[in-house]
């Protein structure tokens, strides 16, 4: 599917959801969401009333994370200004059961595209069909705004979700195209995912006749405690070509299929004091074992506005080679309006590879690699 094709039919979609909220200002569903939309400001009071409708009814967000990082690597030392992510989303609710989203990274490709339809009269039960993030490990759905390392997720989950460090994968930046419920139940403790994905990443068709299977179920049995488990079962399909080979998994060859499953546990806490999540995450490719863990909190410093930032992370992405990686940050940010902030960190990084896929065989190099990251973000809801 190319990006004009889906720039077109996301467009359409949107156009739809317009037209079918419009059509349904008659109709007795209750809005979900009283405050004023952004649109509707912008419409302002002395616009028709079927205006006022379709401006409630379209919810417009935005933010852009961009800044400066200086690297030490290899025994060589690089700088750099970077905009990371300039994300745009537009979210149109047709009826207060039926809602669309439309999101566009435009530093990158189009991110997600899906149609939400809750079926029950609560939260119980909703179907969401279209390309949208996984639901597998406990930071992968979370949004880059609210995470408190600047490169964002662990090693262990960008590797396992498709976040882009799985040579096998690519670049899937934790999305996929699929089917998906969920819901919750006892009063929002308990929560649940069930999803069927292609497994081949944003803005493709599936590789093989087989599908990822994955589900997540999230428990808060006290007021900030968030317990989370996740899992897959799937059959990749390896996207390299010309030869070439992972330098995790150099035993599957060019567009094979193979077993590709995971799973992970953690917990998630926050209270005035400090917030802090991490989690144990296993994988299986073929017959290479990876396996790994994190802890990421932060604490205010005086003022909920100043924090500082801590990590400490270990991935092995081969067990049987030992291919362990040790990453840790340090750093503070600073809120300076609602969801805005500028933060600086310095990482350490314990390996690295100098090439993850390619022909002859990449080397697993071990290194010391340091970083001082420096980082705004802007945000708008």
């Amino acid at each position: 599917m190319t990006r004009k094709s889906i720039f077109a039919k996301a467009t359409l979609a949107v156009a739809l959801a317009i037209f079918s909220s419009t059509a349904a200002m008659g109709q007795q569903d209750s809005i979900a969401q009283q405050q004023p939309t952004l649109l509707r400001r912008i419409v302002g009071e002395k616009a028709p009333d079927w205006a006022k409708d379709v401006a409630d009814r379209i919810q417009l967000h935005g933010y852009a994370q961009g800044g400066y990082t200086f690297t030490h690597k290899g025994g060589a030392n690089t700088n750099t200004f970077d905009l990371k992510r300039v994300l745009f989303w537009v979210n149109a609710r047709i009826t207060d059961r039926w809602s669309f989203l439309f999101m566009h990274d435009f530093s990158s490709v189009v991110q997600e595209y899906y149609t939400d339809f809750r079926i029950t009269k609560n939260n119980a039960l909703t179907v969401r069909i279209g390309q949208f993030k996984n639901g597998l490990t406990l930071e992968n759905p979370l949004s880059p705004t609210s995470m408190e390392a600047i490169d964002v997720y662990s090693e262990g989950v960008t590797f396992l979700s498709g976040c882009g460090s799985d040579p096998l994968m690519g670049v899937q930046y934790g999305r996929d195209l699929g089917l998906a419920l969920f819901g919750e139940t006892n009063n929002g403790k308990l929560r649940y995912e069930l999803e069927v994905m292609n497994g081949q990443g944003i803005n493709k068709k599936d590789g093989n006749n087989f599908k990822d299977f994955i589900g997540r179920l999230e428990y808060r049995p006290i007021t900030g405690l968030n317990l989370v488990a996740t899992g897959q079962i799937g059959r990749g399909h390896n996207i390299l070509t010309d030869g070439k080979v992972s330098v995790f998994n150099p035993t599957i060859q060019n567009g094979q299929d193979y077993k590709r499953n995971r799973w992970t546990i953690g917990a998630d806490y926050k209270c005035n004091y400090f917030k802090v999540h991490g989690e144990y995450l296993e994988g299986y490719d073929g017959d290479v074992v990876s396996r790994g863990g994190y802890v990421t909190g932060s604490v205010p410093l005086g003022t909920p506005k100043v924090e500082f930032v801590g990590s400490y992370d270990y991935f092995n992405y081969n067990t049987a080679l030992g291919y362990d990686v040790h990453k840790a940050i340090a750093g503070f940010q600073y809120w300076f309006f609602k969801k805005c902030r500028v933060q600086v960190q310095y990482v350490y990084k314990s390996a690295y590879t100098s090439a993850q896929s390619g022909n002859p065989a990449p080397q697993f190099i071990r290194d010391g690699n340091h970083a001082v990251m420096c980082q705004l973000q802007v945000r708008f809801n």
